[in-house]
């Protein structure tokens, strides 16, 4: 009796301790963070991941608890994230987000749009791109209420703001050449090449380090944008002539370049002339900037008559009057949108989280584009899109491991 009253006590004892585990398991469940330390300290049996990869054999189990622990692992850090961050904070951020991903695959649409129902002014669509400064300007009035106090404009600091804001005049005029006799799709792609020249001027003039995920990101985008040029006889329009083709292509291609100087030649501006990366002096540089902009494109304008030409070009519109002022009203408001999402990203979150939403605007564009303007998709432009998308993937990894090394 002695013998099966001991058996008794320990099959509780073990149903006990077993009921005790199982609610520590569902408990762990809840809580990932606690998941993994339950188990290393009960159990032993799992290791980190690389460790299980070298001592498990391939018919073992625990690879796939090991790689659950990695996935609780990082949702708790993301989670640890979160909370160390206000609930405003991460409205912000995804406003900003939303911002970056739908105003600039809007803006290139828009541009698209109103060359394809009539418009022929290359001025006009520049102006529009920059014709929304005042926007962003509304911005700062509430910071200014903050007691803080404008960045003081000294003649070099004036200076570079007029030097960038002529080249992004410039800018914008390369790009509505490209948006004249390109698919939507195709100036979309051949734009990501901005990343190219980027890259290379931030190495020559700010003297920015250049690792092998960088040259292999050039490396790839410019592979993509040779796809490209092979395969340029299969989504011409048919009111576009070859030559006008090869015109877009290159003004694109110039106009990615420039695009990358002036994100070089900013950086160099906050690093010689301001020193600082708060938020109201990142506005106040992109308001000025954009003035400028305005400024020398509204001369080219006047100075090529067409703001004069505008009547005749609403009148004979594809939808009328009303819709060709609601495309030049909206494309306005999506580009400064979009600038104000970009600045704020890069302000709240990071570079690479920039390059990680302006590598997924690329395909956003391109499908709208085919969506909403039929543009031609061909076996070409969906492996050069692919492949860029692989050169964004190489850029935006090495950039995260530089960042994760230096913290």
């Amino acid at each position: 009796m002695v013998g099966l009253s001991s058996v008794s006590k320990v099959r509780t004892r073990l149903f006990n301790k077993q009921v005790k585990l199982e609610h520590d398991f569902l408990a762990c469940l809840k809580n990932e963070q606690a998941l993994t330390h339950h188990y290393s300290a009960r159990l032993g049996s799992i290791s980190p991941l690389g460790e299980t990869a070298q001592e498990a054999s391939p018919g073992d189990s625990e690879p796939s608890v090991s790689v659950w622990s990695k996935i609780s692992t990082l949702s708790t850090i993301a989670w640890e994230t979160y909370r160390r961050k206000p609930i405003s904070y991460w409205i912000l951020l995804g406003l900003s987000s939303a911002a970056m991903l739908v105003a600039f695959p809007a803006s290139s649409l828009l541009s698209r749009l109103y060359f394809a129902n009539g418009g022929k002014s290359k001025w006009i669509i520049s102006w529009v791109a920059v014709a929304g400064w005042p926007l962003t300007a509304l911005f700062l009035v509430p910071v200014y209420f903050r007691k803080v106090r404008p960045t003081p404009l000294t003649f070099k600091l004036t200076l570079s703001y007029i030097v960038l804001g002529f080249l992004s005049a410039a800018d914008n005029f390369m790009y509505a050449w490209a948006y004249a006799y390109l698919p939507a799709s195709t100036a979309s792609l051949l734009a990501a090449s901005s990343l190219v020249f980027s890259a290379l001027f931030g190495y020559f003039i700010v003297k920015n380090k250049m690792d092998g995920s960088t040259v292999n990101a050039i490396v790839i985008i410019s592979a993509a944008m040779a796809i490209i040029a092979l395969d340029s006889s299969s989504d011409r329009y048919s009111n576009v002539s070859n030559r006008q083709y090869a015109l877009g292509f290159i003004m694109d291609i110039m106009g990615s370049a420039l695009h990358g100087l002036i994100f070089a030649l900013s950086e160099l501006v906050f690093v010689k002339l301001l020193g600082r990366r708060s938020f109201h002096v990142v506005l106040e540089q992109q308001v000025m900037v954009s003035f400028f902009a305005f400024v020398f494109t509204t001369i080219g304008v006047i100075v090529n008559r067409d703001f004069q030409a505008m009547k005749t070009e609403a009148r004979d519109f594809k939808n009328g009057e009303t819709s060709y002022y609601m495309v030049l009203f909206w494309g306005a408001i999506t580009f400064q949108l979009g600038v104000l999402g970009g600045t704020a990203v890069l302000y709240l979150a990071s570079t690479v989280l920039a390059g990680v939403l302006n590598a997924i605007r690329v395909p956003l564009t391109s499908i709208a584009a085919v969506v909403l303007f039929n543009d031609p998709m061909s076996g070409f432009k969906i492996l050069s899109l692919i492949v860029t998308f692989w050169g964004f993937g190489s850029y935006i990894y090495g950039n995260y491991s530089v960042s994760k090394v230096s913290a």
